[in-house]
């Protein structure tokens, strides 16, 4: 998967590098597009139930805005994870183990509550 993701990296990185764009993309600044964009993504659902939102994947111009907002996310995030030298891949697996010790099948199969929470 780190192939894949690094090879999406850099496509990405030549789109940007293509238009010059890097000058304007501090961590900062992609932080802050990553999160407009997940905001973009969360306003798909909005006025919606949960059937409506359920739905969304069902109608094709919805379904296209949900796959463009999911892209437009992913972009960023490749771009955060780029400018800082993260290794997503890692990133991920590591988090996965964290939050295995957090959250143990045992105590926490069918249960939304946060680690931390009285039982």
């Amino acid at each position: 998967m780190a192939a894949d993701l690094d090879a999406l990296t850099q496509k990405v990185a030549a789109f940007r590098d293509a238009r010059d764009w890097a000058q304007f993309h501090s961590l900062r600044n992609l932080i802050v597009s990553l999160n407009l964009e997940a905001g973009e993504l969360l306003e798909l659902t909005q006025w919606k139930s949960d059937a409506e939102v359920a739905d969304l994947p069902n109608e094709l111009h919805a379904r296209e805005a949900l796959e463009d907002e999911c892209a437009d996310v992913l972009l960023y995030l490749l771009l955060i994870a780029d400018r800082a030298g993260i290794d997503l891949e890692a990133a991920t697996l590591a988090k996965l183990a964290k939050n295995e010790a957090k959250y143990p099948v045992g105590r926490f199969k069918g249960s939304r509550r946060k680690y931390d929470a009285a039982e």
